[in-house]
């Protein structure tokens, strides 16, 4: 649904990445990277991108759709890297999948294994602006959907990663306000 709502999936990928300066050294990570497919995008950017995913199968997939870059196993809430080492870390259409408390783990971590100046990306689920799109986002949530997606509709995401210590631009919002992208700063 979100990449249709925005115009395709090439162009929701491409959405978190867009006024950011990612050169081929930059360390990226997609978090949550499932079976690579935003990775297939970062690596057109970047020579050092990794994907981690907690699924073993997930990750699997990543290294044969996407064998340009490096996939790790391993929690999004207690990630297996050192302090201060990426330049970028993206994610896409994850965070609504997270308990409240998770997801306040996950950017701390986050923040945690940015380097200073790095910057956090990220799409995902924002309560509609326009009305007209609240019963069209309210059947999808509902039957695809789990509790967390609501909760993430109820989470001020910039307030929270303002409260971890990130500086954040404004949101934004397409597809009538229900898809946001936020860039935030460690």
């Amino acid at each position: 649904m979100a990449t249709l709502a925005v115009g395709g999936e090439s162009r929701f990928r491409e959405l978190p990445l867009q006024g950011l300066k990612i050169e081929r050294h930059t360390k990226v990570l997609d978090l949550c990277c499932g079976s690579g497919q935003s990775t297939q995008y970062l690596v057109k950017y970047s020579q050092d991108a990794i994907g981690l995913d907690a699924s073993p199968a997930a990750v699997a997939r990543a290294q044969e759709n996407v064998p340009e870059a490096s996939f790790v196993e391993g929690f999004a809430e207690e990630m297996p890297f050192q302090n201060n080492l990426f330049d970028l870390v993206h994610t896409s259409a994850a965070l609504h999948e997270m308990a409240p408390q998770q997801l306040r783990q996950i950017l701390h971590e986050v923040y945690r294994v940015l380097k200073p100046g790095g910057i956090f990306t990220l799409v995902d689920f924002h309560p509609p602006t326009n009305p007209l799109l609240w019963p069209g986002l309210a059947l999808f949530l509902w039957l695809f959907e789990t509790e967390t997606s609501w909760q993430l509709l109820a989470t001020d995401l910039e307030a929270l990663l303002t409260e971890v210590g990130f500086t954040v631009t404004p949101p934004v919002l397409h597809a009538g306000g229900s898809i946001q992208v936020l860039q935030a700063r460690k």
